[in-house]
């Protein structure tokens, strides 16, 4: 089996504060993607920078503090790149990948806009690059005999089922039809939504709740943490988790792992 991980950290050195690394020391992943870490690898103390066991690839921002996202991996790496071809994006610390024998994993930071401010122009630009991109690496990769994994925070919940609150959220960024629709576009053109393929009669399994309010009690949360595979590995998951800490006070990130099986 081969087991993939992916969650925002919300800051990579407070997370390790508060559980992140006794999370990774019991996982059984063999990937973890995550996004948000914000510190460049240079702040970060060893033992969160290169943790036993793991090899380790980041790609800051150019903006210190801001997005950030890296790939571990049990096995080292037969390449890693950084950005996906857009200028505009390559410094910009929102997609890292690694190659590994069979398989090309990506974690992705997809901005997350906000409605009527450049923002929303900034993730509706890198969704039209990052489209593109995605149809490239799907045939590159087919062609050199690898499955494709991209997992992340697409900051956009998908379906009605994919967020506890959509009604008051159909004109918020994240819902947007728009969005909707591109994600729409995304998961006809190859790749296939692993968690929601496991789980298809069912609202969530949500991933990311805020901080304010009951939101976590209540279970009032958005799914916007993806793995999107390639339909051969896609027909191969077996199983698929969010990791939901067991209280409020037990969580190191307001994302919650999302973590899949998948038969090798």
């Amino acid at each position: 089996m081969l087991t993939a991980s992916t969650v925002n950290v919300n800051g990579l050195r407070a997370a390790a504060k508060k559980g992140y690394l006794e999370w990774l020391a019991q996982t059984p992943a063999d990937v973890v993607c995550l996004q948000e870490v914000r510190a460049l690898p240079s702040e970060l103390p060893a033992e969160v920078r290169e943790p036993a066991g793991w090899h380790a690839a980041y790609a800051p921002a150019d903006v210190k503090g801001r997005s950030g996202v890296a790939v571990l991996t049990r096995q080292e790496p037969e390449g890693v790149r950084i950005g996906f071809g857009a200028p505009e994006f390559e410094a910009s610390g929102r997609y890292l990948e690694v190659e590994l024998p069979n398989l090309v994993v990506g974690s992705l930071y997809l901005p997350s806009g906000d409605v009527g401010t450049p923002k929303q122009d900034e993730k509706e630009r890198f969704m039209a690059a990052f489209l593109a991109y995605l149809a490239e690496l799907r045939d590159k990769a087919a062609a050199n005999g690898r499955d494709v994994l991209v997992c992340g925070d697409w900051n956009i919940a998908h379906t009605e089922a994919d967020l506890k609150a959509w009604q008051a959220n159909r004109k918020s960024s994240g819902f947007l039809p728009a969005e909707r629709a591109w994600l729409g576009e995304v998961f006809a053109s190859g790749y296939v939504d692993v968690v929601r393929a496991l789980h298809p009669a069912v609202s969530g399994p949500y991933s990311w709740w805020s901080y304010r309010g009951k939101a976590f009690d209540n279970d009032s949360g958005w799914r916007i943490d993806y793995h999107a595979a390639t339909a051969a590995l896609a027909a191969r998951a077996a199983t698929a988790t969010v990791e939901r800490a067991p209280g409020y006070s037990e969580r190191w990130s307001d994302h919650a792992p999302v973590t899949v099986t998948y038969r090798t």
